[in-house]
Order: C-alpha cells, then sequence, then structure tokens
C-alpha cells in the first residue's frame, strides 16, 4: 500500500544518505533459511542428441525429510551457515544463538570488521524469530545495527 511505499522509499533515502557520508555498504551481512531435501540423488539417465554426453540432473525425493538450511553472508561472500536436524525450524532460542555464533564467525572470518569498519548493518526478515525481545536484546548488546525490512 501507499504507507508501505512511503516506508520503503524513506529508508532508502535514509540509508543512500548514511552511504554517501560514509560508505556503510561493505557492513551489511544478511542472511536466510531455506527448507531443502536431506536426500537429493542424481538421475542417471537423460534424454540428449545422439553423440552428446549424457547429462545427470538431481532429482528431490519428495517423500523425503526436509532439512533447514540457515546462511549469513557479506559482500566478500559466505560467512556463517547451519544445518538443522530434520524437521527442525528456527525458533527465538535458536536464532539468538546463532547471532552469537554469526558473530564469533565475523571475528573470526573478517577481524577487519573489528579493526576498521566498524558495526555490522543486519538485515534480515520479519520472521517472528527474528523480531522477538530475547533476539533483539541480544543484537543490541552485539552492538549491531539493524537494516529495516519491509514487505
Amino acid at each position: 500500500n501507499e504507507r508501505q511505499m512511503e516506508n520503503r522509499k524513506n529508508t532508502c533515502e535514509i540509508f543512500l544518505q548514511k552511504h554517501k557520508r560514509k560508505s556503510v555498504l561493505h557492513r551489511i551481512v544478511t542472511g536466510d533459511e531455506k527448507w531443502i531435501y536431506f536426500k537429493n540423488p542424481k538421475r542417471k539417465k537423460s534424454w540428449v542428441n545422439p553423440g552428446q554426453p549424457s547429462t545427470s540432473t538431481a532429482k528431490p525425493v519428495r517423500l523425503a525429510k526436509k532439512t533447514m538450511l540457515c546462511v549469513w553472508w557479506d559482500q566478500k561472500g559466505g560467512v556463517y551457515h547451519e544445518l538443522l536436524k530434520p524437521g527442525e525450524t528456527v525458533n527465538t532460542v535458536r536464532y539468538r544463538q546463532q547471532m552469537i555464533d554469526l558473530n564469533h564467525a565475523l571475528i573470526e572470518k573478517r577481524p577487519e570488521w573489528a579493526r576498521r569498519h566498524g558495526k555490522v548493518i543486519l538485515l534480515h526478515d520479519n520472521a517472528p524469530a527474528h523480531k522477538a525481545k530475547p533476539v533483539q536484546d541480544t543484537i543490541k548488546a552485539l552492538g549491531w545495527e539493524l537494516l529495516p525490512h519491509r514487505r
């Protein structure tokens, strides 16, 4: 709606002004969760033109258990990931711990953040576990800034 579009526009303008004063894009860390099939065997047969080598294509087993992959990255690439047990989901307690683990991974893999770049700007969606007070308190305690996410 109009209000949401105006909020998005304002958020972008504020972020662009901030970036013009001092580059901040390198500070953004983002992440997401994705359900993936735990079993993903390769199909052996495929249709190809005569004389062409056959290729194998992944064919998910739809009855296989799904597992959740949680991944965070910055402009240099992957920083931290976690593969949950089949059927497990992200709740407030787990996501709070993932923020702490992500911080440790950033310290280990991106030591320049602490020395030169200042604090993390975290971009994540509005999932209930992400918005929970214990998670917000942890993000604040880490000294991170949240980039507003609007749908």
